[in-house]
């Protein structure tokens, strides 16, 4: 009998070549982890994911699912692959889960986190963790341009040339700017995002946040549907795939969110 296993992982992303599987010598997380949970299944797995995340961006709550004949206790699933995994990703928990439950396509919502450190001097100990950005943040005015992206919109302008989905048109039901001191957080949340959505999305806020542009550009650059129109890419280490939200009848837990983020 085959049975369907969803697994919740955290990892640090700063090492590896994203999520999706990559040839030799890439190192992706999809590919170490299936070979971890293969030692504990004793046969092949193939992992499906609620997103693929890209080079550099961490995941504090990206979910898997796999199927497999073999019986192990959701204990066994986690606490054994995680002695074949390497300490910058972890499993953090496994749930056996009904045949119609699919990572991907049972999602209800996605958030992901942008973290950025805004101060003078580099940080020593969040280096490729979070953004550092210089020049001081006006949270205000970035609120206030976050407001003209939320809804349901043709995000062209805001996605990367090389993104593959069908339709530009993406629902953002949540777009918040917060300063914590020194930290400045965008979250972001939508049903679905485009390839580079929130680093885009990021790269706009900050250029507002800097005085580079007013707050009302965020609604020029949308309207756009114009990539050149939109200022640079953020880069990808302040970036986290933060939370996966799926039907309450699954039963699956939440990620904890670190003390202070």
């Amino acid at each position: 009998m085959t049975r369907r296993v969803a697994v919740g992982l955290e990892y640090d992303g700063r090492a590896f070549a994203g999520w999706q599987s990559q040839p030799p010598p890439l190192r992706s997380v999809q590919s170490l982890t299936e070979a971890a949970l293969a030692q504990v299944a004793d046969h092949a797995i193939e992992l499906v994911a609620a997103g693929r995340t890209d080079a550099g961006v961490h995941a504090l709550a990206q979910v898997a699912h796999f199927d497999t004949p073999s019986r192990r206790s959701a204990r066994a699933w986690m606490l054994g692959a995680n002695s074949h995994l390497p300490a910058d990703v972890s499993i953090t928990w496994a749930r056996e889960v009904p045949p119609h439950f699919h990572a991907r396509y049972s999602v209800e919502a996605r958030t992901y986190r942008y973290v950025i450190c805004n101060r003078s001097a580099r940080s020593a100990l969040t280096a490729g963790r979070a953004t550092l950005v210089h020049a001081p943040l006006d949270v205000e005015r970035m609120r206030a341009a976050a407001v003209a992206l939320l809804g349901e919109h043709d995000f062209s302008a805001l996605r990367a040339a090389e993104c593959q989905a069908r339709s530009p048109v993406r629902r953002l039901t949540e777009l918040g700017v917060e300063r914590r001191g020194e930290w400045v957080l965008i979250s972001a949340t939508a049903n679905a995002f485009l390839h580079h959505m929130v680093r885009n999305i990021a790269g706009l806020l900050i250029a507002i946040g800097q005085g580079k542009a007013p707050p009302a550009f965020a609604a020029e650059v949308l309207a756009s549907r114009n990539r050149q129109l939109a200022p640079p890419t953020a880069p990808a280490d302040g970036l986290y795939l933060w939370r996966v939200r799926y039907p309450a009848a699954f039963c699956l837990p939440e990620a904890e969110p670190p003390d202070g983020l």
